[in-house]
């Protein structure tokens, strides 16, 4: 019979905990995503597999399971015959495609979220906005939830839009990621924060025009005057 896992006297069984390997492998793959985001493995560089796992006292297995996931975060790349190097930094070139491609998505999705919201939506997003408090510190281990919730936010406001092409589509771009990678301290937390509470009282109030608004500003604010200057000194 489908349906949760009962025990002998049929009440529901007890969830299974996760095995040690699993943890071990989730917090593998953290530790080398920290030691890419804040540099200690510079852009562009190998990364040997016995060297991280000498570091971070695992075997090698864990090491290799977490580098082919920061693969698909486009994090690494796994080269023919060399084993793995770290991607190089996003150029201006491509922060500006990134951006572009965003533009024409997420301001759409915010107007498009303000005309649907509904009652659920809007806790969601109260929910959300509370989520997060600003960094205290300029590593990626502070920035961490931030990273999360700026993925998060705009995941939501696509979703809040009712477009899965949408989500789906940003969602493939992984941007908070190397977004934060190329740059991130206390005034870009402080500032993106401010921003998304302006979509957010946007969306809420059911103002599809100002809810655009808020989310191309925020969009334009965080490429030129936020990323550009620093890749431009990259």
């Amino acid at each position: 019979m489908n349906g949760a896992p009962t025990n002998e006297a049929g009440g529901r069984a007890p969830v299974t905990p996760l095995p040690r390997r699993q943890m071990l492998a989730d917090d593998v793959h953290e530790a080398i995503k920290a030691l890419i985001m804040d540099h200690a493995i510079e852009p562009g560089a190998r990364v040997s597999i016995d060297g991280l796992a000498r570091q971070l006292g695992v075997s090698p297995t864990p090491v290799r399971e977490a580098l082919a996931r920061l693969e698909s975060a486009e994090l690494v790349v796994k080269e023919p015959l060399r084993g793995y190097r770290t991607t190089p930094l996003l150029n201006r070139e491509q922060l500006e495609d990134l951006y572009q491609f965003r533009l024409l998505l997420e301001p759409w999705a915010a107007a498009r979220a303000a005309e649907r919201l509904s009652d659920e939506g809007r806790e969601r997003l109260r929910a959300e906005m509370g989520s997060c408090d600003a960094p205290r510190d300029t590593t990626y281990d502070a920035y961490k939830a931030l990273t999360a919730h700026d993925t998060r936010f705009h995941v939501l406001v696509a979703e809040l839009a009712g477009s899965a092409q949408v989500r789906q589509a940003f969602e493939r771009t992984h941007c908070h990621l190397h977004v934060f990678r190329l740059s991130y301290n206390r005034g870009i937390g402080l500032q993106t924060l401010d921003e998304h509470r302006s979509i957010t009282d946007a969306i809420l109030a059911g103002d599809p025009q100002a809810a655009e608004a808020a989310m191309r500003g925020h969009l334009e604010t965080a490429l030129y005057e936020r990323l550009l200057p620093v890749s431009d000194s990259s």
